[in-house]
């Protein structure tokens, strides 16, 4: 899907056009074939410029070739399910300044990030203003991650406090999901602040003092969004390592407690057997309260056997 907007003025005037003009915005959702070759014939933008975000793989960096400046960046994603949120991933996105006539974004799916500047709740934002453009994308990823990692927080607490009630399944999987959220977040987070570091330290994008402020501010989210992802990742691998210990345990004593009940079980039958046999000589064999007799012996060491084993905390 490729879609065209356009700020026409210093006011803010902002709406989709049908046409490439000069100053436009060209966003790509999952674009086709045709309409990559359409955009790279109409402007003479890279094809490779586009193809590389549609690569779930490609790490984020900065290309820049003929005049053209491609900066690749994660964003993160959430994973539906059925039954709501599932886990967290991050995905590439593309910017591309194409001789400071055309920006253009690349991405496999739509996001609420681009979303909001497509609805227009970014204090600010001119399309023309490709720099700032930027650097307010950018920024504005950095606080997405923030709001995912605390959500991911609460959602932890959630399952802990579930895990205390229970031990299911469920809510293992879901801290496990969780942690692999993580995993990502902080992966894509230090890739991310590499790359603004460089727009930084390079300035291969004109910036002015204006810019250079939102860029560190950008820097300072992203930052603090790794510290807490590295956090919470650690407070989780500990807590998941705790339920483990705590589910192993639990089923050795599920065990000790099914032996015990087997071994005091086991003495009435063996007790039976030994008077059931079909031999001369057993005592009690002529007594009109043999039966009594046996049960009674059989009671006793049953009663006996697990007075000892309670003894050992084996109830």
């Amino acid at each position: 899907m490729m879609k065209i907007y356009r700020t026409a003025d210093e006011q803010g005037l902002f709406r989709e056009v049908t046409k490439l003009e000069r100053g436009c915005w060209i966003n790509l959702v999952n674009p086709t074939l045709q309409e990559i070759n359409t955009l790279c014939n109409s402007i003479g933008v890279i094809e490779d410029f586009i193809r590389y975000p549609l690569d779930q793989e490609e790490r984020a960096r900065i290309d820049v070739e003929d005049e053209q400046t491609l900066i690749l960046i994660d964003l993160p994603v959430v994973e539906k399910e059925e039954d709501g949120i599932g886990g967290f991933s991050t995905i590439p996105l593309g910017m591309i300044v194409v001789r400071d006539d055309y920006f253009i974004t690349v991405c496999t799916q739509e996001t609420p990030i681009i979303k909001e500047f497509i609805d227009c709740k970014i204090k600010g934002f001119f399309t023309f203003k490709k720099t700032r453009f930027i650097l307010q994308l950018l920024y504005k990823i950095a606080t997405y991650y923030l709001v995912y990692l605390k959500y991911i927080n609460r959602e932890t607490d959630k399952a802990e406090h579930r895990l205390q009630k229970s031990m299911r399944n469920k809510e293992l999987i879901k801290l496990l999901e969780l942690e692999n959220s993580l995993v990502y977040f902080t992966t894509s987070l230090k890739s991310n602040e590499l790359v603004m570091e460089k727009l930084m330290r390079t300035k291969c994008i004109k910036m002015y003092e204006e810019d250079e402020d939102i860029l560190e501010d950008a820097i300072i989210e992203n930052r603090q969004a790794i510290e807490m992802g590295t956090i919470y990742r650690d407070i989780l691998s500990g807590t998941m390592d705790a339920y483990a210990s705590v589910i192993s345990n639990n089923l050795n004593i599920v065990m000790k407690f099914l032996a015990s009940v087997t071994i005091v079980l086991s003495i009435p039958t063996i007790v039976a057997s030994l008077w059931g046999m079909n031999v001369q000589g057993l005592p009690f064999a002529n007594n009109p309260f043999g039966f009594v007799i046996v049960m009674g012996i059989a009671a006793l060491i049953t009663v006996a056997a697990w007075l000892l084993l309670k003894k050992k905390d084996m109830f």
